[in-house]
């Protein structure tokens, strides 16, 4: 953190972690999932999957299990897959989940979207809500 603000890095925060995700510490477990996905039959995807490891669209059941495989031991492009898939017109972000970090995230990349969240029972039924008044 010492040398992020010694090249000009505005703010730097310690990140509790569970695992070292996304760097080459993660190339073992990259390798044991490779071999747990090459067991599991996967049909093509019903909607365009987007990959954070290379920030593209996928429609190929086989390119998105490679795809999660280099997630696991990549630097994630968080920034240019937002932007793509803005950039196809989505509007709006569902993060699911505990929290909101993500959702803080794509409004700092995407001011404009519109992002809800579904953490437990009653914010799904809010969402559903909200869909069902829009549509």
């Amino acid at each position: 953190m010492k040398l992020a603000k010694e090249a000009g890095a505005k703010r730097a925060l310690p990140l509790a972690v569970s695992a070292p995700s996304h760097c080459a510490l993660m190339i073992s477990a990259s390798d044991r999932l490779e071999t747990l996905l090459n067991t599991i039959e996967m049909g093509e995807p019903a909607v365009p999957l987007v990959n954070n490891a290379d920030a593209m669209f996928l429609v190929n059941a086989g390119k998105i299990k490679i795809s999660l495989i280099k997630q696991l031991n990549s630097p994630l492009l968080w920034e240019d897959s937002i932007r793509n898939i803005v950039n196809k017109g989505v509007g709006t972000f569902i993060e699911v989940g505990p929290g909101k970090v993500l959702s803080g995230l794509i409004k700092r990349i995407e001011p404009e979207a519109k992002i809800l969240n579904v953490e437990d029972m009653a914010s799904l039924e809010k969402t559903l809500q909200l869909f069902k008044d829009e549509g």
